[in-house]
């Protein structure tokens, strides 16, 4: 299947439009769905790996029920293949709207894009290599005297899931924060000046995220502080930014 980008300076009609759309849109299915199967070839690798945060006493997790084996390896699997074909979704989205764009808002939202990947990398390295094992080794060694910890396996991948996910969405905070600056939403003197209104919403927000121990509420709240306060920051650099081009627009 081979899809074409509309070039930017003719015009489509709405059938070359739909068209595109749908090309684009049957491209994405299929990265997605080529990823998922093999991801279920080597489910077994990414089930191992995502169960190394655990104690090594608590690795095999339990599974009740006679398909919750496969049921919880192909859910595993679909979410490896969104992951892995996500980069071909973005490409997918990322043609289809780029024609509308002239070419600086074009070189703007591609690094925006750039930035946030990286954000996101970052979240994810710091939710499976710091957070999600303290976490784990928390909740599993909590009143071991009252409680047998029985770990169900699809209860578990679900919550390694949320845990690294909402983190991946605490990460993607400066990048927000510099959308909304430059949508003009917001301005980095409103965010100094409520700077303690924003560490407290911050302070809820952490709480919200999933996380029902407070180690991964800690774990999630300081790196959350730190985004916010590089936020404000970025946003004082990009509204410096956009006020030197706009001078050097006025001097041409």
């Amino acid at each position: 299947m081979r899809t074409r980008r509309l070039d930017r300076a003719g015009e489509a009609t709405l059938v070359e439009h739909l068209e595109e759309l749908r090309q684009r849109i049957l491209f994405a299915l299929a990265a997605v769905a080529v990823a998922t199967a093999v991801a279920f070839v080597f489910h077994d690798r990414i089930l191992d790996w995502l169960a190394r945060p655990l104690p090594p006493a608590h690795r095999e997790v339990a599974a009740f029920g006679v398909a919750e084996p496969f049921s919880v390896s192909l859910a595993v699997s679909l979410y490896a293949g969104l992951l892995f074909a996500l980069p071909v979704i973005l490409w997918q989205v990322w043609s289809f709207l780029a024609p509308a764009l002239d070419v600086k808002a074009e070189r703007r939202t591609l690094a925006l894009a750039v930035f946030g990947f990286v954000l996101g990398a970052a979240g994810l390295a710091f939710g499976y290599g710091i957070l999600l094992p303290r976490a784990v080794h928390w909740l599993t060694s909590y009143d071991t005297t009252h409680f047998r910890i029985l770990i169900r396996a699809s209860s578990y991948y679900s919550f390694v899931a949320s845990v690294l996910l909402g983190v991946v969405c605490v990460f993607e905070t400066p990048l927000v924060v510099l959308a909304l600056v430059n949508l003009g939403v917001l301005t980095s003197a409103g965010l100094r000046r409520n700077r303690r209104r924003g560490y407290f919403f911050v302070a809820v927000a952490a709480l919200a995220l999933p996380g029902p121990d407070p180690v991964t509420t800690v774990l999630e709240l300081l790196p959350m502080w730190a985004l916010f306060e590089g936020s404000i920051w970025l946003a004082v650099l990009a509204e410096r930014r956009a006020a030197k081009l706009s001078v050097v627009g006025a001097q041409a």
